[in-house]
């Protein structure tokens, strides 16, 4: 399943550092197209992540393919990555919360739902 793309530049650098954590050797394609981004963005992104000494980009010396590379996460993009995970764990669980309170909302004013609700009544909300 593709993310959605994000506008929030911390959710950004956690999704590529996310992939690269578990996928170290995957092409810049491949990570764009799993991200749902462009090539030419996700490398701004690798850049500024090597920049900030989150990620290290090593050749493949030996390799036929003389393009291929691994990123691999630093100590301190681990570190940065714990970071990031918790506040994007934080941000998604408030965004359940609100859209859970507004669907709550409307179900109890009962605008337009048919007798077997949301879904044919398979509807289920947070804390259900």
């Amino acid at each position: 399943m593709q993310p959605k793309p994000t506008k929030n530049p911390d959710d950004t650098r956690f999704r590529v550092l996310h992939v690269l954590a578990h996928n170290p050797n995957l092409t810049q394609r491949e990570i764009a197209a799993q991200l749902g981004m462009s090539t030419s963005g996700l490398n701004y992104v690798l850049h500024a992540l090597v920049d900030r000494g989150l990620i290290k980009v090593r050749n493949f010396v030996r390799s036929s393919n003389k393009l291929g590379y691994a990123y691999l996460l630093t100590p301190q993009g681990v570190v940065e990555k714990t970071r990031l995970t918790q506040g994007f764990v934080a941000r998604k669980l408030a965004e359940r919360a609100a859209l859970d309170a507004e669907i709550r909302e409307i179900l109890a004013q009962g605008d337009d739902v048919p007798d077997g609700g949301v879904g044919g009544g398979n509807l289920q909300l947070a804390n259900d």
